[in-house]
């Protein structure tokens, strides 16, 4: 079969390679379409992943061709999307089903094969059954949509709220700092929910058209090469700031910009995945004292099986038809072209948002 390989950083490539069998607990999935994440760039050409050569990708989807012994065959033909993560079920975290942290887990794509590839081996756990009205591309995005899910249910839970009580917060200020994939989907979610003060900082135009695609208005963007964000954010929101805000970038301005732009008791979580470094200066952390705000981490998703967790919810919510992450896909390649996607999100060749290889 064809699969997209690392060797080493610099070194990815599509080349022929044996197809994998399942292990006892595990199926063969024939996949169907797998997105480039933002954090595969850095794997494939600067700092490698844990175990190499290694197949990369972890945003996949796929039909089910065959079961191991102890794998269920109920699963033969069925259409699937992917937890990538794979817990060690032995760990604290594991044992209160916070499998999201968990401190010895495997992972689909970066510490073992991955979905760009014609087939991947999954363990049985992971998978969750697709409704037929879910396309495979949005099927793809189930990890990053229930990432973003994740952050807002992070957010809100340190106020006592939870995503089912919109009324109780419809007139909170959201601030989406970062218009990444993630940031976006964010700001998707939210305004999926019925929020009408969200506000977006962003540096694109490509970003500025796809937040006012899902509903924020132009006058609710700000480009951060024209305005300072600070300013901006209090300027819009109100002279105290905004009640939450999701820090979509990882570095150390943008977060600068949610703290001091959040109102007294503001909420700011932190989403992005740092390139390098941050500091935080004096000044910053006494607004966080004297403004007693809750500064809140996020990390991952919630894969339990049961119906309320992040991946079930985005589910739900594709089934009825609120959602549409297909409106972020901005690249489509088929398998053998994608180091040309690749290539585009590391050169930054072409604006983007996200880039997809369809099997």
């Amino acid at each position: 079969m064809k699969g997209l390989v690392l060797r080493a950083p610099e070194k990815i490539a599509i080349e022929e390679v044996a197809c994998p069998k399942p292990g006892a607990d595990e199926v063969l999935v024939k996949v169907q379409a797998c997105g480039i994440c933002g954090s595969d760039i850095p794997r494939a050409y600067r700092d490698g992943a844990h175990n190499m050569p290694l197949i990369i990708g972890h945003e996949f989807a796929g039909v089910v061709e065959a079961v191991g012994s102890e794998a269920s065959e109920a699963w033969v033909g069925k259409r699937v999307g992917v937890f990538p993560l794979i817990p060690c079920m032995k760990c604290v975290c594991c044992k209160i089903r916070k499998y999201e942290m968990c401190s010895s887990y495997s992972y689909l794509g970066s510490r073992r094969d991955g979905g760009f590839a014609e087939y991947v081996t999954v363990p049985e756990w992971n998978l969750i059954e697709l409704p037929d009205k879910v396309d495979f591309d949005a099927a793809a995005m189930l990890e990053p949509m229930a990432v973003a899910v994740h952050a807002i249910r992070q957010a809100f839970r340190t106020k006592g709220y939870d995503v089912d009580d919109v009324s109780a917060l419809a007139d909170k200020k959201f601030v989406v700092v970062g218009l990444g994939t993630i940031g976006l989907l964010v700001v998707m979610f939210l305004k999926d929910l019925g929020f009408k003060n969200v506000y977006t900082i962003g540096n694109k135009e490509l970003q500025k058209k796809m937040v006012t695609s899902l509903g924020v208005d132009e006058d609710d963007y700000c480009d951060i090469n024209v305005w300072d964000e600070i300013d901006w954010i209090r300027g819009n929101t109100g002279v105290k700031g905004a009640d939450f805000l999701f820090e979509c970038v990882g570095n150390s301005r943008s977060l600068d910009a949610c703290i001091y732009g959040a109102t007294p008791e503001g909420v700011v979580c932190t989403v992005g995945n740092p390139s390098g470094d941050m500091d935080l200066h004096r000044h910053a952390y006494w607004q966080i004292l004297r403004n007693q705000l809750t500064l809140v981490g996020t990390w991952n998703s919630s894969f339990t099986h049961e119906a309320d967790d992040d991946w079930h919810y985005v589910l739900k919510r594709l089934q009825q038809g609120g959602i549409h992450p297909e409106k972020l896909i901005t690249h489509r390649f088929t398998l053998e072209d994608i180091v040309e996607g690749f290539e585009i999100m590391r050169d930054k060749k072409e604006a983007y948002v996200k880039v997809m290889a369809e099997m």
